[in-house]
Protein backbone atom coordinates (compact mmCIF):
# COMPACT_ATOMS: atom_id res chain seq x y z
CA UNK A 1 0.00 0.00 0.00
CA UNK A 2 1.29 3.30 -0.74
CA UNK A 3 0.31 6.36 1.77
CA UNK A 4 -0.84 9.41 -0.02
CA UNK A 5 -0.13 12.58 0.86
CA UNK A 6 -2.58 15.46 3.01
CA UNK A 7 -3.10 18.96 3.54
CA UNK A 8 -2.64 21.31 5.74
CA UNK A 9 -6.41 22.45 6.66
CA UNK A 10 -8.86 20.33 4.62
CA UNK A 11 -11.34 19.01 7.35
CA UNK A 12 -11.28 15.42 6.11
CA UNK A 13 -7.27 15.18 5.95
CA UNK A 14 -5.85 18.45 7.03
CA UNK A 15 -2.72 17.79 9.54
CA UNK A 16 -3.56 21.38 11.36
CA UNK A 17 -7.09 21.88 10.74
CA UNK A 18 -8.01 21.99 14.86
CA UNK A 19 -11.93 20.71 14.22
CA UNK A 20 -10.37 17.98 11.43
CA UNK A 21 -11.09 14.29 11.24
CA UNK A 22 -7.03 13.80 10.62
CA UNK A 23 -7.92 11.11 8.38
CA UNK A 24 -4.74 9.30 6.43
CA UNK A 25 -5.17 7.46 3.16
CA UNK A 26 -3.46 4.15 1.41
CA UNK A 27 -3.53 3.08 -2.54
CA UNK A 28 -3.07 -0.43 -3.94
CA UNK A 29 -1.40 1.34 -6.89
CA UNK A 30 -4.43 0.08 -9.41
CA UNK A 31 -8.13 0.75 -8.12
CA UNK A 32 -8.44 1.48 -4.30
CA UNK A 33 -7.79 3.33 -1.90
CA UNK A 34 -8.42 2.82 2.24
CA UNK A 35 -8.32 4.25 5.45
CA UNK A 36 -8.32 2.20 8.85
CA UNK A 37 -10.70 5.22 11.18
CA UNK A 38 -11.98 5.61 14.46
CA UNK A 39 -14.54 8.55 14.26
CA UNK A 40 -14.60 10.42 17.55
CA UNK A 41 -17.58 11.37 19.85
CA UNK A 42 -17.67 14.72 19.28
CA UNK A 43 -19.02 14.07 15.82
CA UNK A 44 -21.77 12.25 16.55
CA UNK A 45 -25.04 13.23 15.70
CA UNK A 46 -27.71 10.89 17.51
CA UNK A 47 -26.04 10.30 20.45
CA UNK A 48 -23.18 7.33 19.69
CA UNK A 49 -24.19 7.71 16.02
CA UNK A 50 -21.68 9.41 13.25
CA UNK A 51 -23.64 12.53 12.15
CA UNK A 52 -24.64 11.74 8.70
CA UNK A 53 -22.47 14.89 7.27
CA UNK A 54 -19.13 13.96 8.47
CA UNK A 55 -20.18 9.92 6.58
CA UNK A 56 -20.87 12.06 3.62
CA UNK A 57 -17.56 13.75 3.92
CA UNK A 58 -15.37 10.35 4.48
CA UNK A 59 -16.42 8.99 1.44
CA UNK A 60 -16.38 11.96 -0.65
CA UNK A 61 -12.62 12.52 0.36
CA UNK A 62 -12.09 8.52 -0.32
CA UNK A 63 -13.80 8.22 -3.64
CA UNK A 64 -12.21 11.65 -4.77
CA UNK A 65 -8.47 10.25 -3.86
CA UNK A 66 -9.11 7.57 -6.55
CA UNK A 67 -8.10 10.04 -9.02
CA UNK A 68 -4.65 10.32 -7.32
CA UNK A 69 -3.45 6.59 -7.56
CA UNK A 70 -0.48 6.69 -9.21
CA UNK A 71 0.09 10.39 -9.46
CA UNK A 72 -0.63 12.75 -5.90
CA UNK A 73 -1.37 15.66 -8.12
CA UNK A 74 -4.28 14.90 -9.99
CA UNK A 75 -6.59 16.28 -8.35
CA UNK A 76 -10.91 15.90 -9.24
CA UNK A 77 -13.62 17.42 -7.47
CA UNK A 78 -17.00 15.73 -6.82
CA UNK A 79 -19.56 16.69 -9.55
CA UNK A 80 -22.68 14.46 -8.54
CA UNK A 81 -22.66 12.14 -4.74
CA UNK A 82 -25.03 9.77 -3.88
CA UNK A 83 -25.11 8.53 -0.80
CA UNK A 84 -26.76 5.93 0.72
CA UNK A 85 -26.79 4.72 4.46
CA UNK A 86 -27.12 2.08 5.20
CA UNK A 87 -26.63 1.36 8.68
CA UNK A 88 -26.05 3.79 11.52
CA UNK A 89 -22.28 4.23 11.50
CA UNK A 90 -21.34 3.90 15.04
CA UNK A 91 -18.38 6.99 17.02
CA UNK A 92 -15.72 4.96 18.55
CA UNK A 93 -15.84 2.17 16.35
CA UNK A 94 -12.76 0.72 13.79
CA UNK A 95 -14.23 1.38 10.32
CA UNK A 96 -12.99 1.14 7.26
CA UNK A 97 -13.09 3.28 4.63
CA UNK A 98 -12.73 2.28 0.70
CA UNK A 99 -13.20 4.29 -2.65
CA UNK A 100 -12.45 2.00 -5.88
CA UNK A 101 -12.24 3.36 -9.67
CA UNK A 102 -15.35 2.04 -11.95
CA UNK A 103 -13.79 4.37 -14.98
CA UNK A 104 -11.18 7.39 -15.21
CA UNK A 105 -11.12 8.03 -18.45
CA UNK A 106 -9.69 11.76 -19.84
CA UNK A 107 -11.06 14.76 -17.16
CA UNK A 108 -13.86 12.28 -16.53
CA UNK A 109 -14.11 9.48 -13.87
CA UNK A 110 -16.76 7.49 -11.88
CA UNK A 111 -15.80 5.85 -8.34
CA UNK A 112 -17.94 4.24 -5.62
CA UNK A 113 -16.72 3.98 -1.97
CA UNK A 114 -18.44 1.70 1.16
CA UNK A 115 -17.42 2.43 4.51
CA UNK A 116 -17.39 -1.33 6.67
CA UNK A 117 -18.33 -1.74 10.22
CA UNK A 118 -15.87 -4.36 11.69
CA UNK A 119 -17.78 -7.01 11.04
CA UNK A 120 -17.66 -6.45 7.39
CA UNK A 121 -21.51 -4.79 6.93
CA UNK A 122 -21.83 -2.16 4.94
CA UNK A 123 -23.07 0.99 6.53
CA UNK A 124 -23.08 3.44 4.05
CA UNK A 125 -21.87 3.28 0.53
CA UNK A 126 -21.30 6.17 -2.33
CA UNK A 127 -21.24 6.42 -6.18
CA UNK A 128 -19.70 9.70 -7.55
CA UNK A 129 -19.02 11.17 -10.88
CA UNK A 130 -15.89 13.02 -10.83
CA UNK A 131 -14.30 15.66 -12.69
CA UNK A 132 -10.73 17.38 -13.15
CA UNK A 133 -9.88 20.37 -10.67
CA UNK A 134 -10.17 23.28 -13.44
CA UNK A 135 -6.85 24.14 -14.43
CA UNK A 136 -7.89 28.21 -13.61
CA UNK A 137 -8.38 27.26 -10.21
CA UNK A 138 -5.53 25.18 -9.95
CA UNK A 139 -3.55 28.02 -11.59
CA UNK A 140 -4.69 30.20 -9.03
CA UNK A 141 -3.96 28.46 -5.93
CA UNK A 142 -0.93 28.93 -3.71
CA UNK A 143 0.64 25.67 -3.56
CA UNK A 144 2.63 26.35 -0.32
CA UNK A 145 -1.04 27.40 1.68
CA UNK A 146 -1.86 23.24 0.12
CA UNK A 147 1.28 22.23 1.86
CA UNK A 148 0.45 18.27 0.23
CA UNK A 149 2.83 16.02 1.27
CA UNK A 150 3.41 12.50 2.19
CA UNK A 151 4.00 12.47 6.31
Amino acid sequence: MHKQPNSEMCFVCGRSNPVGLYMQFFDDGEIEVVSDYTVPAHYQGYPGIVHGGVVAAMLDEVVARVSMIGDPHHFMMSVRLQILYRQPVPVETPLRVVGRILRLRGRLGKAEGCILLPDGTVAAESHMSLADVPRELLDSTNPQLLNWKVD
